[in-house]
């Protein structure tokens, strides 16, 4: 399609699932450093029962860590954290052996707080491994987030295509009816000259019955006769010269319709590049363009005046009235140039100044007809 690109259709299939197994990585990344930070910070939670021997360091930090993985809102959306924390030594401390031979702690807790002491101050190693899983709630969300994303990219693409397509048909449609009612005023002098040619053979021949009469009643006449049929068969060839003459003429402004259509696409070309290389300021609707060449060369000077001014200074544009566009009714100033001359602008969300439509005083009415229905 012209104003749909298959590029974008193909990034906006694929972007979703890339994206989707990146993101996956980053968080995962993301949240392994951070239950790891956090671990780190409350596994051996306060250390005064361990040294006081009311508790030994292994159940302190199973607790301590269950309960942080209990209140964790990630795991309840399908994040897997896999703890373990050990001695320097290789002892492991979480998570807790189920098949390992029961040894009973000792009473003393003098001797719990040594066995602590010695545990901490051998050093412990904290190590995390997190998976985020896929088709769980977390990583669903992640990718149906892309997947809206996506959906939403395509519809403001398809709703700007569209806009463009409806602006192009609307243009072809003006041209189509000033065409035709072009070809329409060649083909009533066609007929009429259709006309003439049958009045004057209907003449030919009432006047060869004429002749055939007055032979008969008087051969003296003959040679007047003669005449009368040989001026009219020069009238004739005369008037069929000219149906030749307007059919060729018909041709040839076909063809020239044909040329100025390539021409006006050609120049409607060169006018929005030229545009976009001297006003960087200001933007100029296709609207805008299309009016700008349709005028005079007189007003064409004094209309790139007004463009060149609200590119440089616009405050110094001088306002006539203020219209408003579309349902939103958003402002739109309206500049007279050189009398006839009309030029509509506004500025837009980012404040700069966009050339909506250019025109004539004739043209006014399909101008604010465009404009309200922006």
């Amino acid at each position: 399609m012209k104003y749909f690109s298959f590029k974008i259709l193909i990034l906006c299939i694929l972007l979703p699932p890339v994206l989707y197994v990146f993101s996956i990585q980053l968080i995962e990344s993301h949240l392994q450093n951070r239950y790891l930070y956090e671990i780190e910070n409350i596994y051996t939670g306060d250390t005064r029962p361990l040294f006081d021997g009311t508790i030994c360091l292994k159940d302190a930090v199973s607790n301590n860590i269950d309960r942080y993985l209990q209140n964790s809102v990630l795991i309840s959306w399908g994040i897997k954290v896999g703890v373990t924390v050990a001695t320097k030594g290789g002892m492991l401390l979480y998570p807790a052996i189920i098949d390992e031979e029961y040894s009973p702690l000792p009473s003393d807790p003098i001797q719990i707080a040594t066995d602590n002491y010695n545990l901490l101050n051998e050093g412990l190693v904290v190590s995390v491994d997190l998976k985020a899983g896929h088709n769980t709630l977390f990583s669903n969300s992640i990718l149906g987030f892309y997947i809206f994303l996506s959906v939403f990219v395509l519809y403001i693409y398809y709703r700007a295509g569209a806009k463009m397509i409806r602006q192009d048909d609307i243009e072809k449609r003006g041209e189509i009816e000033r065409l035709l009612e072009l070809e329409k005023n060649h083909t009533d002098s066609l007929l009429a000259l259709s006309r003439e040619r049958e009045t004057l053979l209907s003449e030919f021949q009432a006047t060869e019955k004429n002749l055939a009469n007055v032979k008969q009643k008087a051969g003296e006449n003959e040679e007047e006769m003669i005449q009368d049929i040989v001026a009219l068969e020069e009238k004739i060839e005369k008037n069929l010269a000219l149906q030749d003459e307007q059919q060729g003429i018909i041709d040839s402004l076909k063809e020239k319709t044909k040329y100025s259509e390539k021409r006006k696409t050609k120049d409607y070309d060169a006018a929005q590049k030229r545009f976009k290389a001297l006003y960087k300021n200001i933007s100029v609707n296709k609207k805008a363009v299309s009016g700008f060449l349709d005028l005079t060369d007189d007003l064409k000077i004094k209309g790139e005046e007004i463009i060149h001014q609200l590119n440089e200074s616009p405050q110094l544009v001088p306002i006539k009235r203020k219209v408003f566009s579309g349902k939103n009714k958003e402002k739109v100033l309206e500049v007279i140039f050189a009398y006839k001359g009309r030029l509509y602008f506004h500025r837009q969300k980012n404040n700069k100044i966009e050339v909506v439509t250019i025109g004539t005083k004739n043209t006014q009415t399909k101008d604010l007809e465009f404009l309200s229905g922006l």
